[in-house]
């Protein structure tokens, strides 16, 4: 297989570069895919290359959008996305607590909704199935990062059109996986990693997470509740508001929201 120039119209393994417009799906070989992440991730500052890897995705399979968010205690956090609907729908699975991206998590394997239409499906994550299509996306793919004993996070990716992914495609899903488990992994924590701007990469991940720790911790007291059922409240409220669960944890810490017993 020749694997063409990044400014070929047929994209980098021939066919039509955008699956939506109808042309022949992306279907890579591995050789030819470790080549396009290589080249794509090369001279990144630690702090690109989850993103990097997200729109290497895109460019590889079949799919129009690419997320990846690390597992922390409560819900998931977001660390990247190739493009503002991705970082949606990651949003919104971290709020629900429910959908592909955290069955990936609890079962520690690939989950391949094909179509969130069909009842298997629909049927299984009714509530993020539902949003999802709402914003145009018909197939999720999640995969689990981290080890056979230890999931760290999922990449999760997200097609216009129902389907699944050939053998191929999914072999290259699991490679993309593979390499952002290494650069998670391998990347230190703290303020040495920087980012080009200077700020330490992780910085506004922490303080995402941080509010909702927070907003759990007032939660629990106005309520009187363990922490589990405060989350949930948070959730169930993010989700009637129609708001995501880290635009609800900054009201209460900034207390613009207050929640009352019921």
């Amino acid at each position: 297989m020749v694997v063409r120039p990044t400014d070929d119209p047929r994209g980098p393994f021939g066919g039509d570069p955008d699956p939506r417009r109808g042309g022949p799906e992306r279907d890579p070989d591995g050789f030819g895919a470790a080549d396009v992440i290589a080249r794509e991730v090369r001279g990144s500052a630690p702090g690109e290359v989850p993103g990097r890897l997200c729109e290497v995705a895109v460019e590889l399979l079949p799919v129009s959008g690419a997320s990846v968010s690390l597992r922390s205690d409560g819900m998931p956090v977001q660390l990247s996305a190739s493009n503002a609907r991705a970082a949606h729908l990651a949003q919104i699975q971290a709020t629900l607590g429910d959908g592909p991206c955290q069955s990936a998590l609890e079962d520690g394997a690939p989950v391949l909704a094909c179509d969130l239409t069909d009842a298997r499906d629909a049927g299984r994550w009714p509530v993020f199935a539902e949003e999802a299509t709402a914003a145009g996306v018909r197939a999720v793919y999640a995969l689990p990062l981290g080890s056979d004993g230890l999931c760290v996070g999922t990449l999760d990716l997200y097609r216009d059109s129902p389907g699944g992914l050939t053998e191929n495609q999914l072999h290259v899903a699991r490679l993309v996986a593979g390499v952002m488990t290494g650069a998670l992994m391998s990347l230190p924590r703290g303020d040495e990693v920087e980012s080009p701007d200077g700020e330490a990469w992780l910085s506004g991940l922490a303080a995402d997470q941080d509010e909702v720790y927070q907003a759990v911790g007032m939660i629990m007291a106005q309520l009187g509740v363990g922490a589990d059922d405060a989350l949930a409240r948070l959730r169930g409220d993010a989700f009637a508001r129609g708001c995501t669960a880290l635009e609800v944890a900054h009201e209460v810490i900034t207390h613009r929201r207050r929640f009352e017993r019921e």
